[in-house]
């Protein structure tokens, strides 16, 4: 039954793919990725502004960390530009993407399934490279600086649930980031954040104390 859906599933998210990820930015970051390439040394931090936000090879003292995160993308995105990622056939690869997706109205089960064919392609493009799925992190409302995400709080928490289940099926390693940066209320804590959605500087080295048992 699931096979009926994915044709207007992909339409829709290369729809959506085609509204948000024309910005001047997004072409040099993407056009940047793909003269810089990566090896089979490389660790790999690939998503969307949460990533991009992140002096990964600084903060984690690891100068074979690559930042490939770009502020607005989405899971169409980042398939849109996955090659310049698979061809090197990195070490690792730090995937978290979905957030971007939800504000654009789609369903926590049609990200999750955009996601695991993301997860298929990179398993079959690179089998070498050691994939971690990231959970998306909550969001925090009450600063009200985006619109597009008001109410979608259970949907981060709805994609994160089906992405569990689906990490364990495919044999890659979950990272369940979301209850560090929650609140009793299961909102991104405050004092995390000055926006609502993204990181500031300690946010990131909660980030980072999660990853160093998979890094060392």
């Amino acid at each position: 039954m699931r096979r009926i859906y994915l044709l207007p599933l992909l339409m829709l998210a290369w729809a959506v793919f085609a509204q948000s990820n024309t910005t001047p930015l997004y072409g040099q970051r993407a056009t940047l990725f793909d003269i810089l390439g990566v090896d089979s040394t490389s660790v790999v931090f690939l998503g969307n502004s949460l990533t991009q936000g992140c002096e990964w090879h600084e903060l984690l003292d690891m100068p074979q960390a690559k930042n490939r995160g770009i502020v607005g993308d989405i899971v169409a995105g980042v398939d849109e530009r996955l090659n310049c990622v698979t061809a090197g056939k990195p070490a690792k690869i730090f995937l978290l993407i979905g957030v971007n997706d939800v504000s654009h109205n789609l369903t926590a089960d049609s990200i999750a399934t955009a996601i695991e064919k993301l997860v298929d392609r990179i398993q079959t493009e690179t089998p070498t490279t050691k994939l971690y799925l990231q959970s998306c992190l909550p969001i925090n409302n009450s600063f009200g600086r985006y619109k597009n995400i008001i109410g979608k709080e259970q949907t981060v928490r709805d994609i994160n649930a089906l992405l569990e289940p689906m990490a364990a099926r495919k044999g890659i390693q979950w990272i369940n980031l979301y209850p560090l940066f929650a609140d009793e209320e299961g909102n991104l804590k405050a004092e995390l954040t000055n926006d609502g959605l993204h990181l500031l500087g300690p946010g990131y080295l909660i980030w980072k104390e999660a990853l160093l048992p998979y890094l060392n």
